[in-house]
């Protein structure tokens, strides 16, 4: 059956029937439709074919992005593939990472050195630094909502120190001020001259202090009649379960401890607590303390307004030029915004529009973050026992939680 398009046979159709006359005009004009057919024929193949090819291309891209999901939410194959060169770089021994995904801990990893020669471990107890105070601060918070003390009452009336007992100002103390920075006290009594002192009106002004939490440290204990560190115990670590934390030096330290590392590789100082300090020193693993803030995460042990009020500003302490320079690094100077300030036991940021919980630590060789997004339940805990650790922790917490803006203000 002969083809009933246009010009037919030149596209190796056979023409069937009486062979027919053609004057030259009427074959330049068979010639020019055949052209055209041809052209129209090309295009519609070329069509067809991007067409088919779309569904490929949606396929592989769906492809791209699921394989891309598991590196942001598990982060153990880009950490495998790149932490000894972190390390290294930094001249870090080691890092310990947990990751928390829907309130519950994902997975954690250690990897390097605890000491030369010796591997880091699960078991590996690292030295929290300022990583001690959510701790404390838990356990005041856990005991407030358990009205066994009030975050407002005065603390002069069950303890003062020494120090301030002529000072006007002590009377103003509460568990609330110790605990937002803001008692007035330096960071440690060595920096006014050995001498506690309060340097302006209590809750006037944000000021860091590692002073404020022993004082609130030393009222529980008085008030309660119960070492502060039993405390602790009692109220916070054996209810999470957290059973290779404690704020002094335990027969089961042998062997497990990080040791400190400084930028020139010094001679290590690692001072070992005997006595509990509610800001500095605390040992612990990278499983239990990642226990812990998935309980802190949960609002465990806690009353809902007292929660409410740990993850709350006391008062904006960014200041335009920090906020400038965040966003810059970020390159989002368009839309950036962020604010930050004391909660109780913790930093709140909120950094455009999103709300994150974070402290670090900060002692001689040795640097440790936690951080969590209440509304994604997502968080981190890295903890390094390196000078230059906080290099490395902030490459953890950009490919665990890759918002630029954060990671910025670390």
């Amino acid at each position: 059956m002969a083809s009933s398009r246009p010009g037919a046979g030149f596209d190796g159709a056979v023409a069937r029937g009486p062979p027919r006359r053609y004057s030259k005009k009427s074959a330049l004009n068979e010639i020019m439709k055949a052209r055209k057919w041809l052209a129209a024929k090309a295009l519609v193949v070329a069509v067809t074919s991007c067409l088919s090819m779309i569904p490929a291309m949606a396929y592989r891209k769906a492809q791209s992005t699921a394989r891309s999901v598991p590196t942001l939410e598990g982060g153990r194959a880009e950490f495998n593939a790149h932490v000894s060169e972190w390390l290294k770089e930094s001249d870090v021994p080691s890092v310990a990472v947990a990751y928390i995904r829907d309130r519950k801990v994902a997975w954690t990893e250690v990897y390097g050195e605890q000491s030369p020669g010796v591997a880091a471990t699960h078991h590996t107890l690292y030295n929290m630094a300022s990583l001690t105070k959510p701790i404390t601060a838990e356990t005041i918070l856990r005991l407030a909502s358990a009205k066994k003390l009030s975050l407002d009452e005065s603390i002069s009336k069950i303890w003062i120190d020494p120090d301030i007992t002529d000072d006007p100002y002590s009377k103003l103390l509460t568990p609330r001020l110790c605990l937002s920075h803001q008692t007035g006290f330096a960071n440690w009594r060595r920096m006014t001259g050995g001498v506690l002192k309060i340097r302006w009106k209590p809750g006037t002004q944000t000021g860091y202090s590692g002073e404020g939490y022993n004082y609130v440290g030393a009222f529980a204990e008085r008030k309660l009649a119960r070492p502060f560190d039993a405390l602790a115990q009692e109220t916070v670590l054996d209810p999470i379960g957290m059973k290779e934390t404690s704020y002094t030096a335990k027969d089961w330290y042998s062997g497990r401890l990080a040791v400190p590392h400084g930028p020139k590789a010094e001679k290590p100082i690692d001072p070992i607590a005997t006595k509990w300090n509610a800001a500095d020193l605390l040992r612990t693993t990278i499983g239990d303390y990642a226990k812990f803030v998935v309980s802190v995460m949960r609002d465990e042990g806690l009353t809902a307004a007292i929660a409410a009020e740990r993850a709350t500003i006391t008062r904006d302490t960014v200041k335009p030029e920090d906020m400038e320079k965040a966003c810059r690094e970020a390159g989002e100077l368009s839309q950036c915004t962020v604010t930050a300030g004391m909660g109780l036991g913790w930093e709140v940021e909120v950094v455009n529009g999103v709300k994150i919980l974070n402290h670090d630590g900060s002692d001689w060789g040795v640097r440790t973050l936690a951080m969590f997004v209440p509304s994604q339940g997502i968080g981190v805990v890295v903890f390094t026992n390196g000078e230059n650790g906080m290099r490395v922790i902030r490459k953890v917490v950009e490919a665990l939680y890759p918002n630029k803006l954060y990671a910025a203000t670390i």
